[in-house]
């Protein structure tokens, strides 16, 4: 489930993701919460790839003609995670990374879970985190870096609730009910996932 995140700026980026739901409030064509307007241009050249880049203190997505109202609205909303992780990547090492799931913990979970070891590690194609209990480790998959903030607190916190449940039933998800950005950084995850099997043609504007 590869997550490259984006290595530059300038018009225009080509991104290719898919997924997520919209929870600032705002419509494509309108502002954005904490930042500017977003202008979203259709194309009925382009079939299935999504662009977007800053224009000023505007966000201009492109879309295929085709998208419906809820697809648009998705897409957009992706596409602004994306730029914005990519404008404000911050890398972690080790050392902050474990403070910040030392944080997440004191702040969700109680202080319960107090892992031995954070780390990131590069051999993690198929999943974002995984974590061993019985040493309290817990490893991250450096394609987490440069994606929004919340996404990563979404999955360090679901790896040290795993050292206190090692499950998916009831029990551990009861522990992520009080992270409010559940919901949308597992959205924006599975967007990330789905954008892999969407064709893209490197350097391509339309389609």
């Amino acid at each position: 489930m590869p997550a490259d995140p984006l290595n530059s700026t300038g018009p225009p980026q080509h991104l290719t993701t898919a997924g997520g739901r919209r929870m600032d409030g705002s419509r494509p064509g309108g502002p954005v919460a904490g930042g500017g307007p977003v202008e979203v241009r259709r194309s009925a050249r382009r079939r299935r790839t999504v662009s977007a880049y800053r224009d000023g203190n505007r966000t201009v997505v492109l879309l295929p003609a085709r998208m419906t109202a809820d697809e648009e609205a998705r897409w957009v909303s992706v596409m602004l995670d994306k730029l914005a992780a990519q404008e404000s990547r911050r890398f972690l090492d080790d050392g902050q990374l474990a403070q910040r799931a030392a944080d997440l913990s004191d702040r969700y979970l109680q202080g319960r879970a107090r892992p031995e070891s954070v780390r990131w590690v590069t051999n993690q194609d198929a999943r974002w985190g995984s974590c061993t209990p019985a040493a309290g480790s817990i490893r991250l998959s450096h394609r987490l870096q440069g994606m929004p903030e919340y996404v990563l607190d979404y999955v360090l916190l679901h790896e040290l609730a795993h050292l206190l449940v090692p499950g998916h039933g009831p029990r551990f998800w009861r522990l992520l009910e009080p992270y409010p950005r559940t919901e949308r950084a597992r959205g924006f995850l599975e967007g990330v996932v789905a954008a892999e099997r969407l064709p893209y043609v490197p350097g391509a504007r339309t389609e």
